[in-house]
């Protein structure tokens, strides 16, 4: 991909900073919709890094080059877009909206130092979004707002900032005021300047109307009464109170300061279509956001637990970098997206890398020395190659054949490895199989592919029901897993999902088993009686042996218990569901001196089983999963009585820390294999739920179990 154009237009070539303190690495976060790819899209050709703006819709974007991204006129993956302001290199980092897509953008939020978060003009501010901020203020990550779309109809900026202040807290203030209705500029609140974008980007600075001038008042007096009260000058508020006039510099360095500290929040009204706003933001950031030098790195050990100290941003410490996307292209293979946390990565150097702590994922724990070839500067869809990538910088690597998302790279002789970020459990089942033979080898490989790049994908083959069956996070992720399988070669379909049943016995039974046969002179001879228990739940598979005056001789009780766990295994309906919680004694039986054998009185003690539920004793069962819903207390209602219609019991409820109520359940997991879709519709998607196998109970009869 290296020597490929960029979809829309030349790209000035990559720059290569030397100083961490020269890079801000700003993720793009908010609802779906919001504009964030667009207003990425503006901010790249504002600053020059692109010649012409892309379009969402028409597929032109830098970001959104996934063929699946330009079929659901949305983001569907991470994608980065370094550009530069003034002598700042600033790494735009534009992540999907949609919560299937929400391992995007919790990688997104790794690789960064600050998040921008924008919401769109007039449309409120979603439960998803307040949670997300609410994440970011738990780890101090510093925060501003973007006001976008103020040319949308129905726009209403003032309204906007309001519900941002609702949502977020009282450390959300706005900088600047549209003017105009929204269509012209912006009037600074500090500066009290119009810039005037009538013109277009970059604004032309002039004196603002005296009616203009009228609607500054109560929200400048209460913008810089918010950034005194964040100032280390405690003389600063009194003497303001007092009537002294604050110098307008004393006022931005204190506001500079309290953003990078993450304790005040900026917002910003933007225009992507007609560049409002697209000058202040660049500024924002590369004057406010702080470097990675300011960022707490995460937690580094060795790949065999030991504590490795504390590393900084210093490009001449140890190499300590990490996965925080992988991609295949088609061009060259497969593509790693590393942020540099410590040291300064060469190209045509060995590094090792370290995997550990993703088993439950699929991703076994794996170590492995590679040699990085060249190191690329990603732009979007397009490398352009560096010749190195200090501490806090983001590059690409290809063919680094055992790299995965949330791998460590580092050096040989220091081998490192950092926690992974936490990610959400995938509960939407999709079963898969290749359908030809001949697709089965190309299936598999872009399935490891795919789980190599995307932590929250799951695969699990069923043994029991000989499904290949991928976890993801909902329909539109299972869209683009499916959409990306079958672009690999391989022809895929779906299939409903089969749910694993148990059988047990309803009651006791007793059961003969006879196996007498004579064939060339050699026989085969053994006869069992036996009697099934019902166990309670959970307690397992019991044999006992009660027969008296050696009828089956000693040395072949091991071979009929034998006999007993393998039938069971197996099942005793037509379908070959395992039988579990009983207690299989053998009372009686008979054997011979010559012909009895261990293989007879396995098949003798499997044939007894089958008599023994041939009175109709057996019973199915299905598995029974813990459920906790975690919601906002207005949709209580509604998710409490479509957990009853799944035949669900209700075990309590509770109120979690945030607020939110949390419901615990049980319910029969075939009732559960499209609730992640459900339970988003039901609440728009403010509720999750974790799941848990709690154990078998009775299947009522006609149960469905596949969807």
């Amino acid at each position: 991909m290296a020597d490929r154009q960029p979809r829309n237009g030349d790209t000035p070539d990559a720059i290569a900073v030397t100083e961490p303190a020269k890079v801000r690495n700003v993720v793009l976060v908010g609802p779906s919709g919001a504009g964030k790819t667009t207003l990425t899209e503006a901010l790249l050709a504002a600053s020059g890094a692109v010649s012409r703006v892309g379009s969402v819709v028409d597929g032109t974007t830098v970001c959104d080059h996934d063929p699946a991204a330009v079929r659901q006129q949305r983001s569907v993956g991470l994608s980065v877009a370094p550009l530069v302001h003034g002598d700042i290199k600033i790494n735009l980092i534009d992540t999907p909206g949609y919560a299937d897509f929400v391992g995007e953008l919790r990688a997104g939020l790794r690789a960064a130092d600050a998040a921008l978060f924008v919401v769109s003009a007039g449309e409120g501010v979603d439960a998803a979004t307040v949670a997300l901020w609410q994440e970011c203020a738990s780890v101090g990550m510093p925060r501003a707002v973007v006001v976008s779309r103020l040319d949308h109809p129905r726009a209403d900026p003032d309204a906007e900032v309001a519900a941002c202040r609702a949502a977020f807290g009282a450390g959300v203030l706005p900088l600047y005021l549209p003017a105009g209705g929204g269509r012209t500029g912006l009037i600074g609140l500090i500066t009290q300047r119009f810039f005037d974008y009538s013109a277009g980007h970059p604004p032309t600075v002039r004196e603002p109307a005296p009616e203009d001038l009228d609607r500054l008042g109560t929200a400048r007096d209460e913008l810089i009464e918010g950034i005194i009260a964040e100032s280390e000058d405690e003389t600063l508020m009194e003497r303001y109170l007092a009537g002294e006039d604050v110098a307008e510099s004393t006022l931005i360095a204190d506001l500079e300061t309290a953003v990078a500290r993450g304790s005040f929040h900026p917002v910003i009204p933007v225009c992507a279509a007609t560049g409002i706003g697209l000058a202040e933001v660049l500024d924002g950031i590369a004057r406010a956001f702080p470097s990675p030098l300011e960022h707490t790195l995460p937690e580094v050990t060795s790949p065999g637990g030991e504590p490795q100290g504390t590393l900084r941003a210093d490009p001449e410490g140890p190499l300590a970098a990490e996965v925080v996307r992988t991609a295949v292209d088609s061009y060259v293979g497969r593509v790693s997206l590393v942020r540099v946390f410590s040291g300064t990565l060469r190209p045509e150097r060995p590094v090792h890398v370290s995997g550990h702590g993703l088993a439950e994922r699929g991703h076994e724990d794996h170590d492995a020395d590679e040699r990085v070839a060249h190191l690329y500067s990603p732009l979007g869809a397009t490398l352009r190659e560096v010749p190195h990538c200090v501490a806090g910088d983001l590059c690409a690597l290809t063919k680094i054949g055992s790299a995965e998302t949330g791998d460590t790279v580092s050096t040989p002789d220091r081998p490192l490895l950092m926690r992974p970020w936490p990610m959400p459990e995938p509960l939407l089942p999709v079963a898969v199989a290749a359908k030809t033979r001949s697709d089965e080898d190309a299936l598999a490989r872009n399935l490891a592919r795919l789980v190599a790049g995307d932590p929250t994908l799951r695969l699990e083959r069923n043994a029991e029901t000989n499904q290949l069956v991928l976890w993801c996070m909902g329909e539109a992720h299972a869209d683009v897993v499916l959409s990306r399988l079958r672009s690999g070669g391989a022809d895929v379909a779906t299939e409903p999902v089969r749910t694993s049943l148990r059988t047990t016995f309803a009651r006791s039974a007793r059961g003969h088993g006879r196996h007498v046969k004579q064939s060339g002179g050699h026989g085969q001879y053994a006869v069992c009686d036996i009697e099934v228990e019902p166990l309670p739940r959970g307690t397992g598979i019991e044999f006992a042996d009660r027969v008296v005056g050696g009828a089956v001789p000693h040395q072949f009780i091991p071979s009929v218990e034998k006999g007993v766990r393998a039938q069971l295994a197996k099942g005793l309906d037509e379908d070959g569901h395992p039988v579990i919680d009983v207690r299989v004694t053998l009372l009686d039986g008979k054997a011979h001196s010559v012909d009895s054998s261990d293989a007879a009185f396995q098949t003798a003690a499997a044939l007894a089983l089958k008599d023994a539920a041939s009175n109709g004793a057996v019973q199915v069962l299905e598995p029974v999963d813990e459920v906790s819903v975690c919601l906002p207390d207005e949709y209580l209602g509604t998710v409490l009585g479509d957990l009853s219609a799944r035949r669900g019991r209700v075990l309590g409820t509770e109120a979690d820390d945030g607020g939110k109520s949390v419901v615990r359940a049980e319910v029969p997991s075939t009732e559960l294999l499209r609730y992640a879709i459900d339970l988003r519709s039901l609440t728009s998607g403010t509720a999750t739920f974790t799941r848990r196998h709690a154990r078998y109970d009775p299947a009522p009869h006609g149960a469905h179990t596949t969807t």
